[in-house]
Order: C-alpha cells, then structure tokens, then sequence
C-alpha cells in the first residue's frame, strides 16, 4: 500500500452553492425581497406602465375595487403601479447615499492612518464635530436653502453619513500600520498609493462592505422621511415617502395607501440589514 493510498482525503471545498445551501429562513426571505425591490426598480415602466396616469373619476376608491387591488390615491392612480415606480427613487438615493459614504470613508480613513500628523488631527476633529449634528434636522435645513431636490438631498446625506465609516475605517487601517506587510512595503520603497489602494485597502474593506447595508437602510428611512416632509422628489413623482405625506389627505378613504408605502419601507430596511449581517458573518467564516 502506498502513502498515496493511506493520505486522508481532503475534504471538498465549500463553494458559493453550499453557502446559499445553509441559508437561514430569514436571510432567505431578505434576499427574496431586494430581488423582487431590485426588479422593480430596474423595471418600472414596464411592469408599471402608467403608474403616474391620472383619473379623477376614480379617486381615492378603496382596497379591492375592479381592477385596483390596493385602490387608488387622490388623483386615480392605482397604489400598486405608483409603489412598484417608487422603488427607484427609494432604493436608488440610499445605495448611491452608501457608496458615496464608503468611498470618501476609504479615502479620508486610510489616507488619515497612513499620514498622521496634521491630516489625521484634521480628519479626525472634522469627523467628531460632523457626528454631533442631527443628521434628518441638517439635512432639512440644507435642503431648504439650497433647493430641495432629489440630489441634492442625497448629497446632504452622503456628506453626513460618511464620517461614521471614516472613524471606522481609520481605526481599521491603523490596526493595520504595524503588519509585517506593511514594513515590507516601506522596504521595498513602493509608492505610497500602491500600498494604500493595493495592500492597505483590501484588508479594511470587510468593515466598509459591513456598514455598506446599514447606511443603506439607514438612508433609505432618511431619504423617504426627507420626502414626507416634501424635501426631494417632486410632488407628483413615484416615491414610497411621497405617497405617505399624500395619502393622510384620504386615508379614511383607502387605508392602503399609506399601509403599502409604509410597509415597503419596513421591509426593504429590514432585509437590507440581515442581508448584511449574514454577509458580514459568512465574509468572517470564510477568511477563518
């Protein structure tokens, strides 16, 4: 018998489908509701064409009505088309909210750790005095001045997200300040940023990749409420936080549509964040 014959065998690998495989309930669920939100958002005029069509002669009819499974709003459109058209603006602004934030987060916290000094004391004061301000109330003040449009809100809320990701980042990158990689890097001369963008980077990313999700349901309850109020999308645009503001005109009328609206951003919110805790919890089993 050979040493061939008599060496363990080696245990299969666990590829993405044994992952997938091991999902619990509600993660499964979680995905299942970004997938169909995601559907919806890159699919709105054909799966609802004419969400923003007006009928007067059918307004506000409740729940139930021919050809109107969740009724309609004050202006006869039907509920369901304008939440389906809404999950563009809603999903949209708060994933552009989160990558905005990651990246000037990556940027400012690794670039902070690395030089130190002035730039670090710089960073470091401006990130504390940013976390102090009441993120929903600025925001407001700034949209009023300056003009509230869409953009210009998710802006706002990329500026002010992004100080929790650079804390956090800049704590990561210098934990990494004194690894063995490091050191062989400064040896080797190599340029500053290769090592920031190629050796530093990756190994903070995980962080970033974490509270990706949670600013994104985090911006995504900003940016509705921000709606609500009438700072954002324009009054008669598909949006789940405009068309709670207009039905507490009728909502005695058609409870449903405030209930949709309402429930949507519940949900989404929610999925994003265990989406995201089962990233972060697969991503750590997976470099063990």
């Amino acid at each position: 018998m050979t040493g061939a014959d008599t060496a363990p065998a080696r245990p299969a690998p666990r590829g993405p489908g044994h992952r997938l495989r091991g999902l619990p309930g509600s993660v499964a669920v979680a995905l299942v509701v970004l997938g169909v939100v995601a559907v919806w958002a890159a699919l709105p005029g054909f799966l609802a064409p004419g969400a923003l069509d007006q009928d007067l002669g059918a307004a506000a009819l409740p729940a139930g009505s021919p050809g109107h499974l969740l009724g309609t709003d004050k202006l006869g459109r039907d509920i369901l088309a304008l939440t389906i058209a809404g999950a563009r603006s809603t999903v949209v602004g708060p994933v552009v909210v989160a990558a905005g934030s990651m990246l000037v987060g990556m940027a400012a916290g690794i670039s902070a750790a690395w030089f130190g000094s002035w730039w670090d004391a710089l960073v470091s004061r401006g990130v504390e005095v940013l976390l102090s301000l009441p993120v929903t109330l600025l925001a407001i003040v700034v949209a009023g001045v300056v003009g509230g449009s869409y953009w210009v809100s998710v802006a706002v809320l990329t500026v002010l997200f992004a100080p929790s990701d650079v804390r956090m980042i800049r704590a990561a990158a210098l934990a990494q300040m004194g690894a063995p990689y490091i050191e062989s890097a400064r040896v080797l001369r190599l340029p500053t940023p290769r090592i920031l963008a190629l050796h530093i980077a990756p190994n903070v990313a995980p962080i970033a990749w974490a509270n990706l999700f949670v600013n994104i349901a985090f911006a995504l309850v900003s940016l509705s409420g921000l709606s609500y109020l009438g700072f954002g999308v324009s009054a008669q645009a598909a949006d789940w936080g405009r068309q709670l503001a207009d039905a507490r005109t009728f909502l005695s009328l058609n409870p449903a549509a405030a209930l949709a609206p309402g429930t949507a951003i519940i949900v989404v919110a929610a999925a994003f964040n265990i989406a995201g805790d089962w990233w972060t919890s697969s991503s750590a089993k997976g470099g063990q």
